[in-house]
C-alpha cells in the first residue's frame, strides 16, 4: 500500500503505476458533472486563484457531499472526463473516480504527470474517512457544488498512469 498525503508532488506522481494501490490523506476536492466545467471556466478566465485552494497537487474526486457520505461517479461522463485534462494541465495530479477513460484521456494525463484512481462505491466506508467538509464555491449547486474535503487512509487503485489502463 502507497500513503500519499495531499498536495501530492511531482515526483510520488511520477512513480506512481497502474494497479498499485494507494491511500489518500489530506485535503481533498470533490466536484462532478455541475461544477467541473464552471471551474475550467475560472481557469480559463485566471481567477481560478479566487478559490482560495491551489490546485498544484491537488486530488478532484468525481463525486457530490451529500449527508449520505460521498462515493464516486463515472469518470468517463463528458463533462468530467473532458475537465481532466485542463485540470491536470493546471496541477491536478490525481483523479478519483469510477469508470474507464478514453486513450485521449491517458494520454493527456501522462503530458501532464498525473493520474487517475479507481475507487469502489463503498459510501459508508468513505464516509468514516472523512472528518471535515466545506463548500469552496457554488453553493447554489447543493451537494454537487465543489467541496474541500479532509480524508484520512481513503483506499483506491491507480487506474491510469504513463500512457496505460488497467482496462487495456
Amino acid at each position: 500500500m502507497i500513503e500519499l498525503t495531499t498536495p501530492i508532488s511531482e515526483e510520488a506522481a511520477a512513480k506512481l503505476q497502474v494497479g498499485d494501490t494507494v491511500e489518500i490523506s489530506g485535503y481533498i476536492l470533490c466536484g462532478r458533472d455541475a461544477v467541473l466545467p464552471r471551474v475550467l471556466k475560472m481557469i480559463g478566465d485566471g481567477t481560478v486563484g479566487e478559490l482560495g485552494v491551489d490546485l498544484r497537487g491537488q486530488v478532484v474526486f468525481h463525486t457530490a457531499v451529500s449527508v449520505a457520505g460521498v462515493g464516486p461517479t463515472s469518470s468517463n461522463k463528458l463533462e468530467i472526463e473532458s475537465s481532466i485534462e485542463p485540470l491536470s494541465r493546471a496541477g491536478v495530479k490525481l483523479h478519483l473516480g469510477k469508470g474507464q477513460l478514453k486513450k485521449e484521456t491517458i494520454e493527456a494525463l501522462e503530458r501532464y504527470n498525473a493520474v487517475y484512481a479507481v475507487i469502489p462505491p463503498v459510501t459508508a466506508l468513505l464516509g468514516s474517512k472523512t472528518s471535515e467538509a466545506r463548500v469552496v464555491a457554488f453553493p447554489e449547486l447543493g451537494m454537487e457544488a465543489l467541496h474541500l474535503i479532509k480524508v484520512d487512509k481513503y483506499p483506491a487503485i491507480i487506474g491510469a498512469a504513463h500512457g496505460r489502463s488497467i482496462y487495456d
